[in-house]
Order: C-alpha cells, then sequence, then structure tokens
C-alpha cells in the first residue's frame, strides 16, 4: 500500500489537502514528534496550524477539555483520555481531524496494568473517533518514533 519512495506522513498531508481538510495533533508521550514529523512535508501549512503538547494532566484539561473525572478514574494513559484529547484538539484548532496520543515512553514509569510501551492513538475525523491501543518495544526513543509512525498510519487509514 505505502509506496517505498514516500513517506506516511507526505501520503497523510496529500490525502488532507485532496480531500480539503485541517489536521492538529495533541501529543503526550512522543512530546512534539508529530507535529515535527508533519512539518517535514513541503506544503503542509495548507493543512495544519496548530498543535497541543500536553504532558501535564493539568494541560491535557486546561488546553483540551480532557475531564479531571476521567484522567482520575482511568488515568491519562487510557483510551479514554486519548479520545477525549483527539476530540479536544479538533475543537479547540477548529480542525476537521486530530491525532492524539497517550502512553508510557519508559525506560521507566510502567507497571503491570500499563507497562513500558503502552500507547493508545485516538484518531477523530468529522466527528468520529477510532482509538488503538499498541504496545511498542525498545527504547525511549524507540517507542516514540513508533508511536509517531503508529499515529500517521491510523490517520491515514481513517482518511480512506
Amino acid at each position: 500500500m505505502q509506496d517505498e519512495k514516500q513517506q506516511i506522513e507526505e501520503m497523510v498531508v496529500a490525502k488532507l489537502k485532496e480531500m480539503g481538510l485541517q489536521v492538529t495533533c495533541a501529543e503526550s508521550c512522543t512530546g512534539g514528534m508529530i507535529a515535527s514529523t508533519l512539518v517535514n512535508v513541503a506544503g503542509v501549512s495548507d493543512v495544519f496550524r496548530e498543535s497541543y503538547v500536553t504532558y501535564a494532566n493539568d494541560s491535557k484539561h486546561r488546553l483540551l477539555g480532557v475531564e479531571e473525572e476521567i484522567l482520575r478514574e482511568y488515568g491519562a494513559v487510557s483510551r479514554q483520555v486519548a479520545e477525549q484529547m483527539a476530540r479536544g484538539a479538533a475543537r479547540a484548532a477548529a480542525a476537521d481531524a486530530a491525532i492524539a496520543v497517550t502512553g508510557v515512553a519508559g525506560p521507566d514509569g510502567g507497571t503491570r496494568e500499563k507497562p513500558v510501551g503502552l500507547v493508545y492513538i485516538g484518531c477523530f475525523l468529522n466527528g468520529k473517533i477510532v482509538v488503538t491501543e499498541n504496545h511498542f518495544q525498545g527504547s525511549r526513543r524507540e517507542i516514540r518514533k513508533q508511536t509517531t509512525q503508529a499515529a500517521f498510519t491510523l490517520l491515514y487509514h481513517c482518511l480512506l
């Protein structure tokens, strides 16, 4: 499916342009890597205006409207928070599409219930949300890179 000469982020930007959509991102564990990768693509300004790095829970609540009760009940690394981050980012940026990531990049911070490498990725597109649960392996940097690639892949599939 993916042309080896074209990176997934280039395919995403091309599809967004073709569809006339605006995109944003809400990032926790990737710390801006998704937005940074997106802006590597020439012409991305046609489809991307802003993004959010919400590493702390209060930032998730203040900037994206993630409910404090949801953060308390399920924790920042959860399907529920990824969904609210994606929805909140789209609303805040007035975007048609949003990708949101929250997870445990490691090397510490993991628990039995939420091990290092657990990442939830939320994709909002025109009012609909898909959230995936992912289990990545490797160093902190490798987990962040894998999360970034998986986020673009999920967004691309949602756009199709």
